[in-house]
């Protein structure tokens, strides 16, 4: 049996090369996605934390956070459609967590849609807590979005460590 394309999965800063692959996974996952030039913007921006998960050059997934002051604000993440429930979304949020708080975050926060319990409990899982809910967030179809704050950073263990 040959072993699954996401096993030997680098994550990895992303790159202009990654883009148009990325804006497809978007594409896939998302009803208001970003464009490819979205996401070149985001490449080597300063304040910005974007990496990709890939094996030989095929890009599996990506999730990005904004640094604003202390807080590091997830801003995108998604899989490709195939590799959902390969443990690659938990992987790239640790990532980016980690690199947040090397730039000295203290804090996280995100927003997510109500109707996505897979997202919730994954976010529940590296201890974000539900802090509130923004009505009518979501342009596409009004959808409310759930407010996730993960407190206290530097005193984050991620799961299994």
């Amino acid at each position: 049996m040959a072993a699954k394309a996401t096993t030997n999965i680098r994550i990895s800063p992303m790159e202009e090369r990654h883009t148009e692959r990325v804006a497809d996974i978007e594409k896939a996952s998302q009803t208001s996605p970003w464009s490819v030039k979205s996401f070149q913007n985001e490449v080597g921006k300063e304040n910005s934390i974007f990496v990709v998960a890939e094996n030989k050059g095929q890009v599996f997934g990506y999730a990005g956070l904004w640094m604003v002051m202390d807080e590091a604000h997830i801003i995108n993440v998604a899989i490709d459609p195939e590799h959902r429930r390969e443990k690659l979304g938990e992987r790239l949020i640790v990532h980016i967590l980690k690199e947040a708080l090397e730039q000295g975050a203290t804090c996280a926060t995100l927003e997510v849609r109500v109707g996505n319990e897979a997202a919730i409990g994954l976010y529940s899982k590296l201890g974000f807590t539900e802090c509130g809910r923004r009505k009518k967030y979501y342009p596409d179809n009004k959808e409310d979005a759930l407010v996730m704050w993960l407190y206290h950073l530097n005193e984050w263990t991620p799961p299994g460590e």
